[in-house]
């Protein structure tokens, strides 16, 4: 099983996400080694959520 990363260098913005959000990010077994892969990850979560709400 793979297990997702966070870098230190935003480690600190990761942390002010709520519990439900880390959780979301933390089962797509993902790398955030810097802002740009958080901000995308978090991009796919809400599209994904768009995507439920058309259904």
């Amino acid at each position: 099983m793979n297990m997702s990363y966070v870098a230190p260098a935003v480690k600190e913005k990761f942390e002010t996400l709520s519990v439900d959000l880390k959780n979301a990010i933390l089962e797509r077994n993902v790398e955030l080694n810097n802002i740009h892969d958080l901000i995308n990850v978090l991009d796919a979560i809400v599209k994904e959520a768009e995507d439920e709400d058309k259904k």
